[in-house]
């Protein structure tokens, strides 16, 4: 999953109703998730994943984004960004966003589409090349060459092979990605094949990411996902043989019907695979999935495992994932190799890097200003068409807010060293968050070693629960998206 910007499913449907648990028992969500406005809170509270929750992916929260700040994304692009002049130097990516699925997940809080036709996606493809062109000829993106692109979604592998060729003729004429560090692409089990995992490697993609989330039939189901295990080791061969680079598998804890003893064949099975990496996202509820919509519709108790069972999974993770030579590179993400097996799309992002936002919902930065795209496939196509940008809300962060974004984002991976931030931004981050960083160094979850800020065990597992604390005061109450 990217870190992208949730968009509305208010107009999805509700299929399969949610099954009731009984969680009288469980308290309030643990640790800072959201509660039931979606705002921010930093109880101590343990219990139920509520509706609200989320995954920290960027500051100030998407819900500050406005339409007012526009015109300073559409200045940035065109070469008068905030500071004055565009800053070369700045690592330049390249976000593709494919909105297309077989079906919903009832987890899923991104703008997708189902069971789209052929003729639709031609037509986004093409939407998706003129927005290209526009890019192209920008001032601010002349000359600078890509160093990582990522093909999100929705389901990027959703497109045949012949799509696929069609869309990197078609969008490689404007922006080339053939010299990137790094092509991440994002793929669901079931829609690969043979000639298709091929064709990936064909059109450049350098790091493969295999959305698997679980190795029992019953709870993908039950979940609403569209492939069954059977797809995922006959597209693991495919993906074997044809070499990538890096393969990532995703899975995803706290699952409907998620058990003990799932978690550890999915653990097990995982470790067959043998990856180069391995996400593990613990389940959230933002407020527009299907899951979401039930809870709050119907009245039913949520039915995704409770905060402290998924971080004692998390905790398990850690250590089996260990026995096989994997370590953790960030909360929720496990490499062989931490000089080999790089996520250069999350560094850089993580670093301030400059990311260009292509095609319905998805969101960039650009040397300074925040900026997502408009989230309806309609009004995106038609602004395009038209040599409109297609950019629908944005935001110019302070320069203490670039510091908070990029420091919340490195705490992340468990270990933050102080030194950069004293070179980019002036700042001696002991000293500017000192009363945070004494809060949970006293609640165990985190040391301050030198100059290097390090996450114990208990706070690796928990680190988007932790990130508000460093939040200005008038963000730390606000609905995240």
């Amino acid at each position: 999953m990217p870190d992208l910007a949730p968009a509305d499913a208010a107009d999805q449907e509700l299929p399969n109703r949610l099954p009731v648990v009984d969680s009288s028992a469980e308290a309030k969500s643990h640790g800072s998730d959201c509660d039931s406005n979606g705002s921010t809170t930093t109880t101590q509270a343990k219990g139920s994943t509520e509706v609200g929750s989320y995954f920290v992916s960027n500051y100030p929260p998407f819900s500050q984004w406005t339409k007012d700040a526009v015109p300073a994304a559409l200045d940035a692009l065109n070469g008068n960004p905030p500071s004055g002049a565009i800053d070369p130097s700045v690592p330049l990516g390249l976000y593709i966003h494919i909105p297309f699925c077989r079906k919903r997940c009832k987890f899923c809080y991104f703008r997708v589409y189902t069971k789209q036709n052929a003729k639709t996606v031609r037509g986004y493809v093409d939407s998706l090349e003129a927005e290209f062109a526009k890019l192209e000829n920008t001032p601010g993106v002349q000359g600078r060459e890509l160093e990582f692109a990522y093909f999100g979604g929705g389901t990027p592998s959703y497109l045949s092979s012949k799509q696929l060729r069609s869309m990197r003729d078609k969008l490689q004429t404007h922006l080339n990605w053939e010299t990137a560090r790094e092509v991440t692409f994002e793929c669901e089990p079931g829609t690969l094949n043979e000639e298709k995992v091929k064709t990936l490697k064909e059109i450049g993609v350098t790091r493969l990411s295999l959305g698997v989330e679980n190795f029992d039939d019953t709870i993908l189901e039950v979940n609403g996902r569209a492939h069954l295990t059977p797809e995922v080791y006959q597209a693991w061969e495919w993906i074997k043989a044809a070499d990538f680079p890096q393969v990532n598998v995703d899975l995803i804890a706290g699952m409907i019907g998620e058990t003990d003893e799932n978690w550890r064949r999915n653990l097990e099975e995982v470790a067959k695979l043998d990856p180069d990496n391995v996400t593990v996202y613990q389940m959230e509820l933002p407020h527009n999935t299907i899951i979401s919509k039930e809870i709050k519709e119907l009245g039913v108790d949520s039915p995704i495992a409770d905060w402290d069972t998924k971080r004692r999974w998390m905790d398990e993770t850690i250590d089996f994932l260990a026995g096989y030579g994997y370590v953790p590179s960030s909360g929720n993400e496990f490499v062989k190799n931490r000089e080999t097996d790089r996520f250069v799309y999350r560094d850089s992002l993580w670093r301030g890097a400059d990311l260009l936002a292509t095609g319905v919902s998805s969101f960039g930065h650009f040397q300074g200003v925040h900026y997502q795209n408009l989230d309806r496939i309609e009004e995106y196509q038609a602004a395009v068409e038209a040599g409109e940008w297609p950019i629908n809300r944005a935001l110019v962060p302070s320069e203490h807010q670039q510091l908070i974004r990029e420091f919340v984002l490195q705490l992340k991976e468990g270990r933050v060293h102080v030194r950069p931030f004293q070179e980019k931004f002036g700042v001696d981050l002991r000293e500017e968050f000192a009363e945070p960083l004494q809060n949970q160094t006293e609640a165990g979850y985190l040391n301050v070693e030198g100059d290097e800020i390090v996450l114990t065990r208990k706070g690796l597992l928990q680190t988007d629960s932790l990130l508000p604390e460093y939040f200005e005061e008038q963000f730390k109450r606000v609905r995240y998206t």
